[in-house]
């Protein structure tokens, strides 16, 4: 499948979970999708000159536009492609409220232990970790290993009693929004040492609730490259529409702004104000190499200021 301005490409690795979660996504909707495969630590040139400065995995791109975490990527799916749909039982906002759940709470725990026994960590690893997210201390984790065990298990005993009435799905009859979000964490214990899965230990539902996710697959998947994805956005214009209608501290069309996590990987991307809403921020940007494009970020999870 040639790459086009409307392809999807997700830029991505293979054992991101966040990347998991957006092809699990794409799988339950049976896209078409490109892997753009980027590196798993700095440096990241390409990425960068499409973001601005933002280095998370995934990143996806349509034409010149340009989608930041994971969050956003989902919503942008949905609304381009909204059949099947994510919220299957029409519960939008349970379902962005499992899935903030499980991005945060369960992932967290389930970082410590996938790193906790230190076997997949160098010193690059480490440094480039480091300058994402502050001191990346592999003894303290291991040390927390048992207490994030037990965390772990209470929130697997609450998937086991949302599965517990018999459905086959954490919403209902069909996959959704909620599967893929707490699906995405078991697979990242998956791929560690086989030890990393003891906290499911006995959660019969959940072990074959997971089973039931992972048959649904990833759509169909092409491969491209960097240079390929660069040329694209080159060749393409965003689509996005301007507007801000609503926003409660005045930014406008056209002001000059600055994006940032705020949890790590606070690198700030400084652009003029496309497009705003309660659940999203688009800014332009320019980029020799690159040229125009639009990157967009979610709301929750990322601070937008005025550019000073």
């Amino acid at each position: 499948m040639a790459l086009s301005s409307d392809s999807i490409i997700l830029h991505q690795y293979d054992i991101s979970p966040f990347s998991e979660k957006v092809r699990v996504v794409l799988g339950i909707k049976g896209l078409e999708w490109h892997a753009c495969r980027q590196p798993v630590i700095m440096p990241k040139p390409e990425l960068v000159a499409l973001t601005g400065g933002y280095r998370r995995i995934p990143v996806m791109q349509i034409g010149a536009d340009i989608y930041c975490d994971s969050a956003v990527i989902v919503r942008e799916l949905e609304r381009r492609h909204p059949s099947p749909t994510l919220f299957p039982a029409g519960d939008h906002g349970l379902a962005y409220g499992l899935a903030a759940w499980s991005d945060k709470a369960i992932f967290n725990a389930v970082v410590v232990i996938r790193f906790g026994d230190g076997s997949e960590i160098d010193e690059a690893f480490v440094k480039d970790r480091e300058k994402l997210s502050g001191r990346f201390d592999a003894a303290a984790m291991r040390r927390a290993v048992p207490a994030m065990t037990e965390q772990l298990r209470a929130h697997w005993d609450l998937v086991e009693a949302q599965l517990a009435d018999g459905r086959p799905f954490l919403t209902g009859a069909k996959p959704g929004l909620a599967d893929a979000s707490v699906y995405h964490n078991l697979a990242f214990l998956r791929w560690g040492p086989e030890a990393c899965g003891r906290s499911l230990d006995g959660f019969t539902r959940v072990l074959a609730w997971e089973q039931r996710v992972k048959a649904i697959g990833h759509g169909t998947r092409h491969k491209t490259d960097r240079e390929a994805a660069l040329a694209i956005a080159r060749q393409s214009s965003s689509t996005e529409r301007p507007g801000c209608a609503g926003e409660p501290n005045g930014l406008a069309v056209g002001d000059r702004v600055v994006v940032a996590a705020d949890d790590y990987g606070r690198d700030p991307i400084e652009g003029e104000l496309v497009s705003a809403s309660p659940h999203h921020v688009a800014i332009r940007r320019r980029e020799g190499h690159v040229g125009e494009v639009t990157v967009h970020f979610p709301r929750a999870g990322f601070i937008v200021k005025r550019a000073s």
